[in-house]
């Protein structure tokens, strides 16, 4: 099964078909309007991406009509560039503004103390406290964002098919003695490149890509990226990750690899990890519990002695961000269902050796599941000769 990727911006039908989702699951909560925001929520019903910044951007949905977007007034022409979608615009001049001019006061304009209004757990408490009428935390929005349609699914194998890409260069440039600082300012350069040359009119304010390596001395910590200016070595476990959004679909692809040789205290745990994330695979599929696909894995894991050196969950989901729910995570009891996309990456982490984990992207089907990123495999193709 072959997914065409795609890098356009999304028609209006696509959103559309989002904001009638959302509209329908607020109806059945009894909400009279649903407030969101945090950017990706935004995004992912606009099209339009902003930061977070003293400046409040409110997305108000009704039950029925259009949406009401709050925002600075310096903004609107931006909105108006990028959304995608029938609108009302509200904005405030400044903040701070004087008594009666800002954000608050204009909140007031759309919402009563009459309204049942639905609220992002995320949702800052300076804008939660503000919202008049009866509150619910509710998290709608994250909730409908766990099944992709094919416009999605299309936008996360593009950026799939670009970090596939992009990390083969990497594997290609890696010798002893190279850093990985200049490995992720060629990398992540050449992906920004072709993905402004595949859709001029992207969105760099929702593009990012990162392509690191941690060399066999942080390897076994999976967020130590403290030192800059080290360098690639003889050997490993080298972990690379190459992850990021492509004009505002995530995604990423992960390995384990050495360079000329592999340290025999490397090859038990390298295939142990291989093991496991077959297993994940295999567990992976519709009607699965999420909880139960990561339970399995750390079972394996620990049975092979590693109760020690496990460190996350088997996987997270992607989508307008490169890192979310639903998760493949203990304690998580949600059911897998087509459409869905997770990263698969049981990991080990052995200090003194390294880290041991190979992620990818993986859409699950109606039958199993598939993966969107490609790399190497096997413990022979992840040896290079450097």
């Amino acid at each position: 099964m072959t997914i065409e990727g795609s890098c356009q911006h999304p028609e209006r039908a696509e959103l559309q078909g989002r904001l009638q989702r959302l509209q329908s699951a607020m109806s059945g909560q009894g909400l009279d309007f649903y407030l969101c925001h945090d950017p990706s929520n935004i995004f992912y019903l606009t099209n339009f991406a902003n930061y977070v910044h003293e400046r409040p951007f409110v997305l108000l949905v009704p039950v029925s009509g259009d949406m009401t977007f709050l925002m600075p007034k310096l903004e609107e022409p931006h909105v108006r560039a990028r959304a995608v979608c029938d609108l009302q615009f509200l904005h405030y001049f400044e903040f701070p503004a004087p008594p009666g001019q800002g954000w608050q006061d204009r909140l007031q304009d759309v919402l009563s103390s009459q309204h049942a209004v639905g609220v992002e757990s995320q949702c800052p408490l300076a804008v939660a406290n503000e919202v008049p009428g009866t509150t619910r935390v509710l998290d709608l929005v994250d909730d409908i964002r766990q099944i992709k349609s094919a416009y999605e699914i299309a936008r996360i194998a593009y950026t799939s098919e670009l970090l596939s890409a992009g990390h083969a260069q990497l594997l290609e440039a890696a010798t002893p003695g190279q850093m990985p600082l200049l490995l992720h300012k060629e990398v992540s350069g050449t992906l920004i490149q072709r993905l402004l040359s595949d859709n001029p009119n992207s969105n760099v304010l929702n593009s990012k890509f990162n392509a690191v390596v941690q060399p066999p001395g942080m390897s076994h910590d999976p967020h130590n990226f403290t030192d800059l200016f080290c360098f690639l070595e003889q050997g490993g476990p080298h972990v690379s990750i190459v992850q990021g959004l492509a004009n505002g679909y995530g995604a990423e692809i992960e390995r384990t690899w050495f360079i000329n040789e592999v340290p025999e205290a490397a090859r038990a745990p390298f295939n142990d990890m291989l093991e496991a994330r077959a297993l994940a695979y295999e567990l992976a599929v519709p009607g699965a519990c999420m909880s139960e696909v990561d339970r399995r894995v750390n079972e394996l894991l620990k049975a092979r002695g590693y109760a020690d050196n496990l460190l996350h969950r088997t996987g997270h989901s992607f989508g307008v961000t490169d890192h979310e729910g639903p998760f493949l995570a203990e304690g998580y009891e949600h059911e897998i269902r087509p459409g869905m996309v997770f990263s698969i990456e049981p990991g080990i982490y052995l200090p003194g050796v390294g880290g041991f984990r190979f992620s990818d992207t993986v859409l699950v089907t109606d039958t199993g599941n598939i993966k969107l990123t490609e790399g190497p495999e096997s413990l022979e193709e992840c040896t290079i000769q450097g």
